[in-house]
This record gives C-alpha cells, sequence and structure tokens, in this order.
C-alpha cells in the first residue's frame, strides 16, 4: 500500500477536524500535519476535543515546504474557507514548484474554488469512480451537490420535465465562524428556506447532469434545520408510465450498483443513521405517475471530509472504503 504524507491547510475547522479524525487512523498516511495560523502551536484537541488523547500533533502556522518535500507520495487537503485557496494558489504552486513537488504532489479541495475549474477532477466519487485514478487535483463536491446528484443523476436517461428538489442542512454546514443563521438560540427552534432557487451548488449539479446528457430543468429550494450535522434532500418528478416504487427502487439499486457507501432503506432514510459516517441512505415512493427520491447524509461526512478520503483512495487506487468502513453513532 503507498504511504503517503498528509497536510491540512485550514486545519482548525469542521472541515480540517473531520478529516484528522478520519486520516489519523487511514492505513496509507503514515504522516499528518495541519496549519491554522490563528491557532498556531495550540494541540488539535484544543479546538477538535474529540482527538484528545488519539491525534497527536499541533497547528502549524504555515506548511513545511522541506518536510513535505521528502514524502514519495505528499498529499495536501485544503479545508480553508470557500476563496482562500483560489487566492493562495498561486503562491502554493510556485513554493510546490521551489521544492520540487508538483508532479507528485496530489491536491484536494473541500471548498468551491475549483469545482467548475475543467483541468481540475470533479470528485463526486459514485460518479464514474474511475475519473479519480490517478488524479492529482481534485475537487471535492459540495455537501448539497453530493446530495442532490445522488439523487438526479439516475433520472439523466429519463429526462424528466421537471424536477423539484427540497433539502435541509445542519448548522456545521456553515462552518465554524458564528453568525445570525447559525448561532444556536435563533436556530434550535426554527426551519427556514434560504438562497431559494439560487443556491451556489446549483451549477455543479448542472454542469454534472450536462456531462450526463441531461439538461435538467431544476427547482431547488435549500432550508436552514434546527440540527448540527445532516442533509436531508427530496427530489419529486414525473416518472415513466407503468414504473412503480419497487421498479424506482430496482433502477437506483442498478445505477449505483457496487457502490459501498450508498445504502438503500425501505421507506424513509434517517439523517441520524449517516451521521459521522461516509454513507448516504436513499429511500423510494411512487404514486399517482410521480416518483420521490430521498437522501440522507452527514454534511460533514459524506458531504465534505469523507469523501474527500473516498477520493483520496481512489486517486491511489485503493477500495473506496479504505479507512473509512466506520458505522455512525446511534442515537445521536
Amino acid at each position: 500500500m503507498t504511504q503517503v504524507d498528509v497536510l491540512i491547510l485550514g486545519a482548525s475547522g469542521y472541515g480540517g477536524g473531520e478529516l484528522l479524525r478520519w486520516l489519523s487512523t487511514h492505513p496509507a498516511v503514515k504522516t499528518l500535519r495541519g496549519t491554522a495560523r490563528t491557532h498556531a502551536g495550540k494541540p488539535f484537541h484544543a479546538l477538535h476535543p474529540n482527538l484528545r488523547g488519539l491525534v497527536e500533533g499541533s497547528f502549524e502556522a504555515t506548511p513545511d515546504w522541506a518536510a513535505l518535500a521528502q514524502s514519495e507520495a505528499p498529499v495536501i487537503f485544503s479545508a480553508l474557507p470557500h476563496g482562500e485557496l483560489g487566492k493562495l494558489w498561486p503562491e502554493l504552486e510556485a513554493a510546490g514548484g521551489a521544492h520540487g513537488l508538483l508532479e507528485r504532489l496530489t491536491v484536494i479541495d473541500l471548498s468551491a474554488d475549483f469545482r467548475l475549474d475543467p483541468t481540475w477532477v470533479y470528485g463526486l466519487v459514485d460518479w464514474q469512480p474511475e475519473r479519480m485514478t490517478g488524479a492529482k487535483r481534485i475537487a471535492n463536491p459540495g455537501c448539497f451537490a453530493t446530495a442532490l446528484q445522488l439523487a438526479l443523476l439516475p433520472l439523466a436517461e429519463w429526462q424528466p420535465a421537471f424536477v423539484a428538489v427540497t433539502a435541509a442542512t445542519g448548522s456545521s454546514g456553515s462552518g465554524a465562524a458564528p453568525s445570525d443563521t447559525t448561532h444556536h438560540p435563533t436556530r434550535a427552534n426554527d426551519f427556514r428556506a434560504y438562497k431559494m432557487l439560487g443556491h451556489q451548488h446549483e451549477a455543479e449539479v448542472l454542469r454534472t447532469l450536462a456531462g450526463a446528457g441531461w439538461a435538467a430543468p431544476l427547482s431547488f429550494v435549500p432550508q436552514s434545520a434546527p440540527m448540527v450535522r445532516g442533509i436531508f434532500a427530496t427530489a419529486q418528478f414525473p416518472l415513466p408510465a407503468g414504473m412503480d416504487a419497487a421498479a424506482l427502487r430496482a433502477h437506483y439499486e442498478a445505477f449505483y450498483q457496487g457502490r459501498f457507501f450508498v445504502r438503500f432503506v425501505d421507506g424513509s432514510p434517517r439523517v441520524a443513521a449517516t451521521t459521522g459516517s461516509a454513507f448516504a441512505d436513499l429511500g423510494f415512493a411512487a404514486r399517482h405517475g410521480h416518483g420521490a427520491v430521498l437522501v440522507a447524509l452527514d454534511n460533514l461526512g459524506k458531504g465534505m471530509a469523507a469523501q474527500a478520503v473516498q477520493n483520496l483512495n481512489l486517486s491511489l487506487g485503493l477500495p473506496e472504503w479504505t479507512g473509512l468502513r466506520v458505522a455512525g453513532g446511534w442515537p445521536v
């Protein structure tokens, strides 16, 4: 098994913490480091108390390029806020080039900065996973985008005339910095929609569907739910004539055959059953010529850090479940 040396940029946020959690026990990871300018010198567990006694190390102010240059298989995960890696990229490329790193360096970005850049591989692991083999620049999908694409990609061959999607997310999807909409007292007993019919994840969803041969007529309304982790998405659409719920489920099972982290459930999936894991659970309903596909996943897991580790696995030629074959907690 290839042994990699990992550096996490922006390791103090929720995504960085999840990467530390998953990668600390990954059998292919030899060394693990993380940067966070404002927390340099603090141990990882100062920001991520769940890692106390399990993940050794401290945040560094800047990347140690000399140390990374000693690695035969260096890997950078970027968990920086949206827009940050894009601004830093010329500087990072120059530093990597100066240390002779660029040709062997794998970079996996968790932000939106390169998701629409054709020079980066779009890392939706359950769609054409062979694209990730040997990839060196991978743009991890957004959390909403992951849920929506899992629901919609199998519909491409039918090309329904209209698709309506609603999807609720937990507060951790907005990052560690509090705001009026994520602060617990203003969210805990509330439920609201936001960015109606204009969410930023639509662009990457529509591009993937176009790549599957479908100019999808998508209507998407995201919602803010009173939970910390998780996404629950519901896609509704007209069905081909004569199709029932059993046939709809069979179609999805065939489409995702062999995809370890896509599970199928009877009735409705449950967000709590996926929390802390790399799984996405799908459920189905059909009546009067209309179908519904329901998707539950952890926005910080399958929707973020765990999918990024899947991308690392596939880029290295490892089974996608390497280091990720873990059930979430129940109940949460």
